[in-house]
């Protein structure tokens, strides 16, 4: 089914000191509201390289009361700025699982962007074979399907050649490049995200059994539309793509055609 334009700081993991060792910040970020007990759904939302959960701020008011979104909090930005990030997805998915575990008392689905993408389809291979309640539906967005290898490795760059890459996809803002201190702050956790997302190869496991909707957007160069449809592979349930017009990061904000999406997306699987 194909849907067009949304309509129907050292840097841990692998050796040395392990990120996210020793204190921890809280790995979800809640909108804090009572009515949240109400909501129909739970969506975690796992955002890109360099991002955090203030990415997926504007989507809580819009989707309540139906849908409680939590934002996950990865080491190494926000809140947990003074944590050392993650450089390999192998040893993000168990702390991760563990610290999510406490939310699957009520039907959820997950939403991963570009890195996020992978993240989340880890998780819910990890869920769905644990035993424990599999999510009810995965969103992937503007990432090529797990086994199609990343063709570039920007983490290898120098500084001045990886900031301008990432800027070119529009992966920075414009407040941050015109601020080198802070730039130089965020950077080895953007580093270490483009490492993580371009090393990552699919865990052991098998296919999840929820549908899958892919989301990708019309000038991407991140992803085409064929590596999108290659999504379907990780599915033994239904799988959909939808197209937006945009850049990489054509969800940005509370974009409306794309939240009345995920609404009817959830909408859909909680039918099935």
């Amino acid at each position: 089914m194909i849907k067009l334009g949304g309509t129907s700081r050292q840097a841990g993991g692998g050796t040395g000191r392990q990120a996210g060792s020793g204190p921890v910040g809280p790995w979800v970020v809640n909108e804090g509201r009572t009515e949240d007990s109400g909501a129909s759904w739970q969506l975690f939302c796992f955002s890109h390289a360099g991002g955090g959960p203030s990415f997926f701020r504007p989507w809580g008011a819009c989707l309540q009361p139906e849908i409680t979104v939590r934002r996950v909090l990865l080491p190494g930005r926000e809140s947990r700025l003074e944590e050392p990030p993650f450089r390999c997805i192998a040893d993000l998915v168990d702390p991760l699982c563990a610290a999510l575990e406490q939310f699957l008392d009520r039907p959820y689905a997950l939403f991963g962007h570009s890195m996020g993408a992978a993240v989340a389809y880890e998780v819910a291979r990890r869920f769905s074979a644990a035993g424990t309640a599999g999510p009810s539906c995965l969103i992937v967005s503007g990432r090529k399907a797990p086994w199609l290898a990343s063709q570039h490795r920007l983490s290898a760059l120098p500084d001045e050649e990886f900031v301008a890459e990432v800027a070119r996809l529009n992966g920075i803002p414009p407040q941050v490049l015109g601020e080198p201190e802070l730039l130089s702050m965020l950077l080895p956790t953007l580093r270490a995200d483009y490492e993580l997302s371009e090393t990552y190869r699919p865990l052991p496991g098998g296919r999840v059994d929820c549908p899958v909707v892919a989301y990708m957007s019309t000038s991407d160069p991140e992803a085409e539309y064929t590596e999108m449809l290659a999504w379907r592979k990780v599915t033994a349930g239904e799988f959909s793509i939808r197209v937006f017009h945009g850049d990489h990061f054509y969800l940005k904000g509370g974009r409306p055609d794309v939240l009345n999406a995920v609404r009817e997306d959830l909408n859909l699987a909680a039918s099935r």
